[in-house]
């Protein structure tokens, strides 16, 4: 195999595409309710870190032209014309239960939403209940909201994105790798770009390709 020639690792932005999403048994009921009309038209989207909540919101935001929030900033954001835009996606969601003030907020922009016929995605690591949140009427709108689990990635899905991820870098591998490298990663997608980048910029550093020798190396040295 000869080794690919390059000055610098490549460094590839993060692809939130519909065509860069790999479906799987752990997401498939997220990507169906996105798919559709929004069952009241307010869905929370909870899970671990890297099961790839922020992806679907980014699939379903370019969808919807959905408007992007952030709980960590809810508070100072313009809710009356992210509300008119029809459609909004709040990441980060649980972070209102911070402060009384992103607790209104997210109280607001629920109403509004509710007022103006908009959806609304929210999407956080763990379930709603779990957020924290002191304010009553907060906790009475998101308990009625439709909610739905994203699991950690499964052997089938974190192999399919490290196939995608090693063919995305034009990096041919062997077809061992890839088993050799699931049973000794961390469980995430996020791991996952962080394992192949890392991979990839070893390789090319030393003008050699990526093997199990080079992976056991360089996950032994984590």
């Amino acid at each position: 195999m000869t080794p690919r020639q390059a000055a610098l690792p490549l460094v590839l932005p993060a692809r939130m595409g519909r065509a860069d999403f790999v479906p799987s048994a752990c997401n498939a009921a997220a990507l169906g309710l996105l798919g559709a009309p929004l069952p009241g038209g307010r869905l929370v989207l909870h899970g671990p870190e890297g099961s790839g909540k922020t992806h679907l919101g980014h699939i379903w935001a370019e969808a919807r032209n959905a408007v992007h929030l952030d709980g960590t900033a809810l508070a100072r954001a313009d809710l009356p014309g992210a509300v008119a835009q029809g459609a909004v996606w709040l990441d980060n969601a649980a972070q209102v239960a911070d402060s009384a003030d992103g607790q209104t907020a997210l109280f607001h922009l629920l109403n509004l939403a509710q007022a103006h016929d908009a959806e609304v995605v929210m999407a956080a690591r763990p379930p709603a209940r779990d957020w924290g949140v002191t304010l009553p009427d907060l906790a009475s709108r998101l308990g009625a909201c439709t909610h739905v689990a994203v699991a950690a990635p499964d052997d089938t899905l974190l192999a399919a994105v490290l196939a995608k991820l090693f063919a995305d870098r034009q990096v041919v591998i062997s077809e061992r790798l890839i088993p050799y490298l699931l049973p000794r990663m961390e469980r995430s997608l996020a791991a996952a770009q962080r394992l192949v980048a890392q991979l990839d910029a070893n390789a090319l550093a030393r003008g050699k390709p990526i093997g199990r020798a080079l992976a056991a190396e360089l996950m032994q040295s984590d």
